[in-house]
């Protein structure tokens, strides 16, 4: 039943990030909402099935975007890298490590992009990349990815407690 959630809450920020917010001119240009749904997969479990989750993600990311192929998937790699191994050395539940890792996790997409760009087209690219980009999507990933990651985890829990109640429950009507 949790892979159903994740399922669910996945596809609702891909639908959310590539059909609504770029409807409104202030989110055109937003941080990468599947970075929450990597971080909350990343800090929940270390099991190699979520890497192979992340791929996937990572896949579908870079088939339905216009970015290099493989970025979606290399980028979420390698936050999914980045927090197992630093929540081995801090408390994972720390806010101070969630401000840190969101703001990681959106300047490592963005260098990504940067070599990316200067793979394809040389280092005249870099000079006119857009760092004010950078700079909101940073700002916007520190402000909105620890609320995010706080208000998933609460849904998280309901839906637990919500299929407990409901196994329970089908239990006790087909017990006898």
């Amino acid at each position: 039943m949790n892979v159903l959630f994740f399922i669910i809450f996945t596809l609702f920020l891909i639908v959310l990030q590539t059909i609504v917010l770029p409807s409104f001119p202030w989110f055109a240009q937003c941080f990468d909402l599947l970075i929450i749904d990597i971080l909350f997969l990343s800090l929940i479990s270390s099991h190699y099935s979520i890497a192979a989750a992340i791929i996937l993600i990572g896949f579908i990311m870079d088939s339905i975007s216009g970015v290099p192929f493989c970025y979606h998937i290399f980028s979420y790699l390698w936050i999914y890298i980045i927090v197992i191994i630093v929540k081995q050395l801090l408390f994972k539940q720390s806010m101070i490590f969630i401000f840190i890792i969101s703001i990681v996790s959106v300047i490592i997409q963005q260098v990504l992009l940067l070599f990316s760009i200067f793979v394809q087209q040389g280092h005249t690219a870099i000079l006119v990349f857009d760092f004010r980009l950078l700079i909101r999507q940073v700002f916007w990933g520190f402000v909105f990815i620890p609320p995010s990651i706080w208000l998933v985890n609460i849904f998280w829990q309901n839906w637990i407690f919500v299929t407990k109640l409901l196994k329970k429950q089908m239990a006790q009507k087909y017990k006898g």
